[in-house]
């Protein structure tokens, strides 16, 4: 069993409203960014990582991550989805 992660309301309050989401598929490892804000305050991290698939190779599940201000990318970086 995965330990629970901090919820989005204890992100929000830190002020992180983003996320990064990785495939959870080591081989993979496809990343894109995405708001957290259209998810309930009481809702953890690990709520979230069995809900994703990935777009790149269809893999279920990944690891998601606090998108704090020194990880996001330089402008005209995308990020993979």
């Amino acid at each position: 069993m995965c330990p629970q992660k901090i919820t989005l309301g204890e992100l929000r309050s830190s002020g992180v409203r983003g996320l990064l989401i990785y495939c959870a598929d080591y081989r993979c490892s496809r990343s894109t960014v995405i708001s957290a804000d259209r998810w309930p305050d009481h809702v953890r991290l690990s709520d979230l990582e069995p809900k994703f698939t990935c777009k790149a190779c269809g893999h279920r599940g990944a690891d998601v991550r606090p998108l704090f201000a020194v990880d996001k990318p330089a402008s005209g970086y995308p990020a993979h989805g």
